[in-house]
């Protein structure tokens, strides 16, 4: 990993915090670090098509963690839902250089947390035409997604990584 890149990157955090208007929220968290991030998605119409206008983040993590959800927020933009889908953990942390073993999972984890953003859309779609309550992992802070994590089932997607 290039030290200077992330420095640089934490230096320059970009998209930080909630983003009440999201059209998708999605949290992932790591048993074995106990690091979790949150993101958030909006949409635009852009040539017909519907692409990532913006994208925000919070985390309880390291800094590798934090570094690399705030270059996915900005490498996801003006994507559709399927190109941001089709990026792995390595092309979303691909400008802070090649991540030490210890730290990949930061890297799975953001596209973990992209990846529950992008398919809680389709879920949510789902559930307001059975007319289901949404799911309190989309809805609320980070915090409250851990304050409840331990009390309800399915609040909360854990990855495990290796």
């Amino acid at each position: 990993m290039n030290e200077a890149a992330l420095q640089q990157a934490l230096t320059d955090t970009q998209n930080l915090g909630e983003m009440p208007d999201a059209d998708a929220v999605g949290t992932v968290g790591s048993p074995d670090c106990g690091d979790m991030v949150r993101m958030w998605i909006k949409y635009k119409e852009k040539d017909g098509r519907k692409v990532i206008d913006k994208a925000s983040f919070q985390s309880f993590g390291c800094q590798t963690a934090i570094a690399v959800a705030s270059i996915a927020t900005e490498l996801i933009r003006g994507k559709t839902k399927d190109e941001a889908l089709a990026m792995s953990a390595e092309e979303l942390s691909k400008p802070l250089g090649a991540l030490p073993p210890m730290k990949i999972h930061c890297g799975q984890m953001v596209e973990g947390a992209l990846r529950a953003a992008l398919e809680s859309e389709s879920r949510e779609k789902t559930a307001a035409e059975t007319d289901t309550l949404r799911s309190p992992d989309q809805s609320g802070t980070l915090a409250d997604a851990l304050n409840l994590a331990g009390k309800t089932q399915g609040r909360i997607k854990i990855v495990l990584t290796s």
